[in-house]
């Protein structure tokens, strides 16, 4: 009879010689690869035990990738992002610097083309999985649930005291050194300075947050602010903080959708809300903010937008963070963007794009959540998978604008 050891053994084997057969293919993977690394280069370390450099043409981030088992490469030419992601959380590929595999990837967006794209039967299934999470009315609240609602306690362990998450505008010359908070306060300024406000304006804030902006433009600003949100939790922690700050009567907050909002106000801001928005509903969007605002009214937003030359492959597939992280979530395209601000009415002012203030953002946000984690002071209930999948979600993020494919933006909107 064969014992236990004899199986495993046989299994090993056909195994390994499974892989013998199928090493040109996966080299021709790689080799498709390599000639889309017009930046940077790769060093990979092969199952099989060899290593292949791949790119070195020119300057760029230099990586190194633990390839354990061939099938990773299967999961990312089947399912893209979110088949690499898998097969990290898999451990069946590794590396000593994720965040500059990220930031070669989307340097390299346009040589790799749909390299990192989901593809076939599983693109399509994604494409469905997308369109299920759509946000209509139901749809937006359950998403934004979601996310936001993982509770003020995780959110707080490693976000800084505004409670921003969203990214910091540091002084140029302090990028690596300025205070987190301090970059969050200059960045809540230059918002609200776009609007001319003056005391008494009435001001609403479209995705509130942890009520952050509320709390600086009623206490420096003087104005009325109304924000609303489709977080239960996030808008309980922004009625606590007004109230102690002693600003209840200069704010309210309301748990209600951006289609529902009703008033007139001289003044509107909106923090990367958009993107969870969706596509198919950034008109409508924009409508209900021009809708909000009296004539002559001013909107500052701030955005993120990912780069012309890969949106519509982006837009036709779901990623690692629709797939695991933000259902609905979608970057916008600032040129298709911008069409519909003035077909809808509105003039497009003073543009300013900081993307490398948002890698240098998330890089703290991963020291913090990192400590958090290792004091033990995240929440008990998210396990070591769950904080794996938020640590790689920060390392992809930065990588990405590291990368500059990935931009964050303020402009002003001015209703005509």
């Amino acid at each position: 009879m064969m014992d236990a050891d004899d199986g495993i053994s046989g299994k090993l084997r056909r195994g390994t010689r499974m892989a013998r057969l199928l090493a040109p293919l996966f080299h021709r993977i790689l080799d498709r690869i390599d000639r889309g690394l017009d930046a940077g280069e790769l060093e990979g370390w092969l199952p099989d035990g060899s290593v292949r450099l791949l790119g070195g043409r020119a300057p760029g981030p230099k990586v190194i990738v633990k390839l354990k088992s061939w099938m990773a490469l299967v999961r990312l030419i089947r399912s893209g992002s979110a088949g690499w992601y898998l097969a990290w959380e898999k451990g069946e590929w590794s590396s000593p610097d994720p965040v500059s595999l990220f930031d070669l990837f989307m340097r390299n967006r346009a040589g790799l083309g749909g390299t990192a794209r989901a593809r076939g039967l599983s693109r399509l299934a994604k494409r469905i999985g997308h369109a299920l999470r759509r946000n209509d009315r139901k749809g937006a609240r359950r998403n934004i649930e979601f996310h936001y609602d993982l509770g003020n306690d995780f959110y707080s362990a490693w976000l800084d005291k505004t409670m921003s998450y969203s990214s910091a505008l540091f002084d140029e010359a302090l990028l690596e050194s300025e205070p987190l908070e301090a970059a969050q306060s200059r960045k809540i300024h230059a918002l609200l300075d776009r609007l001319a406000l003056r005391p008494d304006d009435r001001l609403i804030e479209i995705g509130c947050g942890w009520g952050g902006l509320a709390e600086v433009a009623a206490r420096d600003y003087g104005v009325d602010v109304t924000g609303i949100t489709l977080s239960i939790e996030q808008k309980r922690f922004a009625e606590l903080r007004m109230a102690g700050a002693g600003l209840g009567p200069k704010t309210r907050f309301e748990l209600v959708d951006y289609r529902d909002a009703k008033g007139q106000y001289d003044a509107l801001a909106s923090v990367e809300m958009v993107e969870a928005v969706g596509r198919e509903y950034w008109e409508t969007y924009l409508r209900a903010l021009h809708g909000l605002l009296k004539p002559g009214g001013r909107a500052a937003i701030q955005y993120i937008s990912i780069a012309d030359d890969v949106f519509e492959s982006y837009a036709e597939s779901m990623d690692f963070i629709q797939a695991y992280v933000f259902p609905g979530g979608m970057l916008m395209s600032e040129s298709r963007f911008r069409a519909l601000v003035e077909k809808t009415g509105f003039e497009w002012e003073d543009r300013r794009g900081f993307g490398l203030h948002y890698a240098e953002t998330l890089r703290r946000w991963r020291v913090n959540f990192d400590a958090a984690a290792a004091l033990g002071r995240l929440p008990a209930q998210f396990d070591r998978r769950f904080i794996n999948l938020w640590r790689y979600y920060l390392m992809y993020c930065e990588g990405g604008f590291r990368g500059g494919g990935i931009e964050v933006a303020q402009v002003t909107l001015i209703k005509r």
